[in-house]
């Protein structure tokens, strides 16, 4: 994978020694990451060279015991590449975060290797997908399953396992319309069963839910 002569990151964490251990990791990474701004509030990602950095990197907690869910959505309706970083562990707070347009969930409990990876792939505007995470995904089998076609499966699989729906087109040799018109049907039929999926990484995480894909498989 390609990734841009200089990535960068921006730290949230109310945690002086977080903060401090992320951007040592970052910068020992190969390829490395500068870290351009860091702080203890999310206005670290909205102000100044913050708001200009290729991932944003997401404690839950800040200075607060509620989790800031809804900064996480500001961020990723803004468009900005999430990676969240927590002490949380449990399975619902994984799902939630991938809903809300995370592109990885990492706890605190995993190292610098996973934490690099996810920051990585969040540069290229793909998931990873840790320990944590996995764990979390394949243990919630809902019942809950949209009714996908055959060819949207296909469509799904192959575009979980590609960089670009150009080249999910080429490979199934339909045009990229129709690449784009199934993945819509597929998000469309998952609200309707009260189960959004907004994201890839949030598509990710129903298709393994509902056994379409496993984790080995990405």
């Amino acid at each position: 994978m390609a990734f841009a002569t200089e990535l960068t990151a921006v730290v949230v964490d109310d945690h002086p020694a977080v903060r401090a251990g992320v951007v040592h990791w970052l910068s020992c990474g190969t390829p490395p990451v500068t870290v351009v701004a860091e702080g203890e509030d999310v206005r670290a990602a909205w102000i100044g060279e913050g708001a200009q950095a290729d991932v944003v990197i997401l404690d839950l907690h800040l200075n607060s015991t509620t989790p800031v869910m809804g900064d996480l959505r500001r961020l990723t309706e803004a468009g900005r590449r999430v990676v969240v970083y927590s002490m949380r562990a449990d399975d619902e707070t994984v799902l939630q975060c991938l809903e809300l347009g995370a592109l990885s969930y990492l706890t605190k409990a995993e190292g610098a290797e996973h934490l690099l990876e996810a920051v990585r792939t969040a540069a290229a505007d793909r998931s990873y997908t840790p320990p944590s995470m996995a764990g979390a995904m394949a243990g919630d089998r809902s019942e809950r399953r949209p009714a996908l076609s055959a060819r949207e499966t296909e469509v799904l699989i192959e575009w979980f396992q590609s960089e670009s729906k150009d080249f999910v087109a080429h490979r199934l040799g339909i045009s990229p319309n129709t690449v784009n018109s199934h993945l819509e049907r597929i998000r469309v039929k998952y609200a309707q069963m009260g189960r959004e999926a907004p994201t890839k990484a949030a598509l990710v995480a129903r298709a393994i839910q509902d056994g379409l894909i496993g984790v080995s498989d990405l």
